[in-house]
């Protein structure tokens, strides 16, 4: 079977010190696959590792297909346009520019605006067009909504579904656990350079049971509700908060068993 990315007894040591101890994992054709770990875990290692920015001691790592790499914030120079910085990426890629992918981003009228004058969500967009723009197979996003609004993961979320079933995988690195839940096949969790489990979410939840608590923070204050599929949940609350006309403000989710189940398994690899 051919496997979009295959990862062999992958191993990375710095000096005596081993990052990744013999990790081993594959992504399928189409899948969008979770990373997760803790500050320390070899996370970050193994993404650039995969995405080819950083070599290893020993194993394989198998591509099949051309790769995107979401920027980080910040990457880009303060007083660069987006006009430029998107012209001059598809210079580098040999690639024409897409008015349509800029469209669906909502780049396409920011292109005259200074980069250091985006908000959290255009830089966000930006960097996901920049990595879109060669059309890529595998896309890497790592913490793609940090410091987003609610509209602003949304309009993410729904970016990073339509991408997907498109054909683009997509390896998602992240430490929301609903948001993972919400958005991948399967997920990985690492610590201490060893796979503490490798599964769907339902897989780990299955463990322990999962329950939710909601958080609306909007015009009329807070108000909290259970529920045990966040997806669905979410959706109904949203629905409810529509049809009364009132605006949120923000969203917040706790994962109660989820996460500490993620934790625990954290420990256990580190002991």
């Amino acid at each position: 079977m051919s496997y979009a990315i295959e990862i062999i007894d992958v191993k990375k040591n710095y000096g005596k010190h081993a990052v990744l101890k013999g990790i081993s994992l594959h992504v399928a054709h189409g899948e969008i696959f979770g990373i997760l770990g803790v500050n320390g875990a070899g996370k970050t290692t193994l993404l650039e590792c995969i995405e080819g920015f950083r070599s290893y001691s020993s194993g394989t790592i198998k591509i099949s297909g051309t790769i995107g790499v979401q920027l980080q914030a910040s990457s880009l120079p303060p007083y660069i346009k987006v006009g430029e910085a998107i012209s001059l990426f598809a210079k580098a890629k040999h690639v024409k520019i897409d008015p349509f992918l800029l469209n669906d981003l909502g780049i396409h009228d920011l292109q005259k605006k200074l980069y250091s004058k985006l908000s959290a969500g255009q830089k966000r967009r930006l960097h996901l067009a920049l990595a879109l723009l060669d059309k890529p197979d595998i896309l890497f996003l790592d913490e793609p909504t940090t410091e987003l609004d609610v509209e602003g993961r949304i309009a993410l979320h729904n970016e990073i579904q339509r991408l997907n079933k498109q054909g683009t995988t997509v390896i998602l690195s992240n430490h929301d656990m609903a948001e993972v839940e919400a958005l991948c096949n399967r997920i990985a969790i690492l610590n201490n350079g060893i796979i503490s489990f490798l599964g769907t979410t339902d897989e780990l939840a299955s463990k322990v049971g999962k329950s939710y608590t909601i958080k609306i923070i909007s015009k009329l204050g807070e108000e909290e509700y259970s529920a045990v599929s966040v997806a669905d949940s979410l959706l109904r609350i949203l629905e409810e908060y529509k049809q009364k006309h009132i605006p949120i403000y923000d969203i917040k989710v706790h994962r109660g068993t989820l996460e500490q189940h993620f934790i625990n398994l954290s420990k256990e690899a580190g002991k």
